[in-house]
């Protein structure tokens, strides 16, 4: 293997290897993470310092004093992750707290040596970095676009109570999640922010993951008669670079590799010689709202008006006057709203916001883990929301979820606002992680998670809004049905575009269409997303339609349902919460028309749509996060078109839509698999190692991360 040297010393060696993967070989563990934060801020310090700007609302100082940049850091001073991360980064244990530190003295070392070019456009000279920055990046990783998503969603259903969406209507959209609504109290709510419309610019930095795909393997379903592991992170792939950094170490002869997130100090995806773990995230409910009433900077609590807590932010601006922001706080969190005018609020609060130490310790204890149970027992202390799955050298196969899942009253299940002056509605801590869906060893030999409902797996119920398990019935069907999986197969089913949820429509839709060429093209279709197939894209106009037609004409508006398809995440989510009103035989939803009708007047809006590829519809282009797609497309920063197979139900996800007014995407964004007859991980990444545009390693991977091919690390 041809190598490229780095870094030669003593107790550490850094070199590429020919696919432009850094390798780090160290002594010990702490000069590893020093090895680590080198490689971060070598290959993306870029991205690193970008994120580091963004969580701590700052880029209005730094990057650009534009309105909508002054709105970006109202969110992220709002949400206040800075809090406390001082007071965190002391609580870590002596061994992880010195390689945390050697993590950020690697950062500091390269960023000594050159930083960004990039930065120096804008003046900005970074500060050194520190274990408070690490954990402000883990609280903002483990938020947006995740716990964030559910905030999003419950936030629609206030707006929808408020639009005067009929209650059983609510109750078909949301079943089991409203037993605890009041619609007359939450019409009195005064909502300063809303979901339509909604949206930040900047967004595209911080790395949205809503869904994934992981599977793992037991030996007696393999080929090789040894376990095997799976992953494929979903995410906005229309950026360079790639979130994920991949890297490759040997730590006293010991090897480990896998996926990073510059940043953090932590293996977040990947394997030793003894173990392997993968995750997607879980949809734990770990936000709520409380109703506040409020009166003259006061908030009503067991009879008593006690004070807010009063958080002043300053948000300097390059060549502008600095803004001064308030926020008013209590133990429900941050208030959306001035409580010195008198009304009802609410009041917004996150399980995860004052964490990162717990996290930072079990990422730590993951390179000595050397079998599932320990793995578990790790992963699980975790304190954001995620599925793990794992597999270790011995054949066992588990999954864990982990997460603050907050304790409720009985009753509550936290989708719905509930009054914030009764003390029976507050928290009551946190689940333990034995409770949390859990998994070992299943008689199958196989355990999936795609983001769907996982709760009879513990003794608790996390999760009140899955994602549909269209994905995850695929690939169960699939490995179900093979008793001698190889790697091969795996990377097949990755980029698997069969579609349950489209197969489920056509059968309703088929009986009734029409002697035309476009009914044919859709009788003819094979329910897959493959970029030159024109049955998926009439099926998407034609549901589209049918979304408009059944849930915007039924009680949400037109507009409003426009705006969910195509300017927000909430389909992308939640669509089988629409699904389940769409292939219903009867629902208040039609207002009186039967589904039959209804499907064939949906039909009629597409039936003289010129057909054309799927593929050459759900296109998009890859933009430089810092430019944003402001440069001429001949510099190079930018890379597209990028044709995406995949839809909203299959294995390959390839959802593109817009949010906060610009292009995003949903899509396996990292795949790796590994099995344990191998010491090896096959992968490929949307992007390259690189954020440096000149590199060769910038985007060098997006062809075999579209077609198909595998590197080995």
């Amino acid at each position: 293997m041809d190598r490229e040297k780095i870094l030669d010393r003593d107790d550490l060696r850094i070199w590429r290897d020919s696919h432009g993967v850094p390798c780090v070989e160290a002594r010990s563990l702490e000069p590893a993470y020093w090895g680590m934060g080198y490689c971060h801020a070598m290959d993306r310090g870029m991205q690193l310092l970008l994120m580091r700007i963004l969580g701590r609302g700052q880029a209005s100082e730094f990057l650009d004093s534009s309105d909508a940049t002054l709105e970006v850091d109202r969110f992220f001073r709002k949400m206040n992750w800075t809090d406390g991360a001082a007071e965190e980064a002391i609580k870590l244990g002596p061994d992880a707290r010195k390689c945390c530190e050697a993590y950020c003295d690697g950062i500091n070392a390269r960023f000594a040596e050159k930083t960004p070019w990039e930065f120096k456009l804008v003046g900005y000279k970074p500060a050194p970095w520190t274990v408070e920055d690490s954990i402000v990046l883990s609280r903002v990783a483990g938020f947006v676009s995740l716990a964030q998503s559910q905030w999003e969603i419950e936030r629609v259903l206030v707006e929808m109570v408020q639009a005067g969406v009929e209650r059983n209507k609510l109750d078909e959209l949301f079943p089991g999640n409203l037993s605890e609504l009041d619609e007359e109290l939450l019409r009195s709510v005064l909502l300063t922010e809303r979901i339509v419309p909604a949206g930040l610019d900047w967004k595209r930095v911080i790395p949205p993951m809503t869904g994934s795909n992981n599977w793992v393997i037991s030996g007696k379903r393999t080929a090789s008669g040894k376990a095997m592991l799976c992953n494929d992170p979903h995410l906005e792939v229309n950026r360079l670079p790639c979130v994920w950094s991949e890297l490759s170490f040997e730590i006293d002869g010991r090897r480990a590799m896998g996926a990073t997130m510059p940043g953090l100090p932590a293996l977040i995806l990947g394997r030793t010689p003894e173990l392997s773990w993968g995750a997607t995230y879980t949809f734990m409910d770990t936000v709520d709202s409380w109703i506040e009433q409020c009166k003259n900077a006061t908030y009503l609590k067991e009879g008593e008006w006690l004070p807010f807590r009063k958080r002043t932010e300053v948000i300097r601006r390059k060549k502008k006057p600095a803004v001064e922001t308030t926020f008013y706080e209590n133990d429900h969190g941050t208030l959306d709203g001035d409580p010195n005018a008198e009304g009802m609020y609410l009041a917004t609060r996150w399980s995860g916001a004052c964490s990162g130490a717990k996290t930072l310790e079990a990422s730590h204890r993951m390179w000595s883990a050397t079998n599932v149970e320990k793995g578990m027992d790790h992963l699980g202390a975790l304190e954001t929301a995620w599925n793990w799955v794992l597999a270790d050298s011995a054949g066992n196969i588990g999954y864990q979820m982990s997460g603050l899942m907050p304790i409720r009253r009985e009753g509550a299940n936290g989708f719905v606002p509930l009054e914030g002056w009764k003390k029976e509605n507050d928290w009551q801590g946190v689940v333990s992680p034995e409770k949390l869906p859990r998994e070992l060893n299943p008689e199958r030999g196989f355990i999936v998670t795609a983001n769907q409902d996982l709760n009879h797996l513990g003794d608790v119920d996390p999760i009140n809004m899955p994602m549909g398990s269209y994905r995850a019935d695929r690939i169960a069907e699939v490995l179900g049905s093979n008793d001698s999986c190889t790697v091969e197969d795996m990377k097949s089913l990755h980029y698997d575009v069969y579609s349950i949820h489209a197969k489920l429509f056509m059968d309703a839709l088929g009986p009734l269409l029409t002697d035309d060429p476009n009914a044919t093209i859709l009788r003819d279709w094979n329910h897959c997303y493959d970029p030159d197939s024109k049955g998926a894209y009439l099926f998407e106009r034609f549901y589209c339609a049918l979304l408009a037609l059944v849930i915007g004409n039924g009680g949400l508006g037109a507009g409003t349902i426009d705006y969910l398809i195509n300017e927000s995440g909430i389909l992308t989510d939640f669509y089988q919460n629409f699904d389940r009103i769409l292939l219903s035989d009867g629902s208040a939803w039609f207002n009186g028309s039967t589904r039959e009708e209804l499907y064939s007047e949906a039909y009629k809006r597409v039936r003289d749509v010129t057909p054309m590829a799927w593929g050459e519809s759900n296109s998009m282009t890859m933009e430089n996060i810092f430019f944003q797609g402001k440069l001429p497309r001949f510099m190079g920063f930018d890379r597209g078109p990028i044709h995406l197979r995949g839809g909203r139900g299959t294995p390959h996800q390839g959802q593109i839509y817009r949010s906060a007014g610009r292009g995003t995407s949903f899509a396996p964004s990292y795949r790796f698999i590994t099995e344990f007859s191998e010491g090896c991980i096959h992968s490929n990444i949307a992007g390259g190692p690189s954020d440096r545009r000149f590199s060769k390693w910038y985007a060098s991977e997006v062809d075999a991360w579209l077609n198909g091919r595998y590197k080995k690390l």
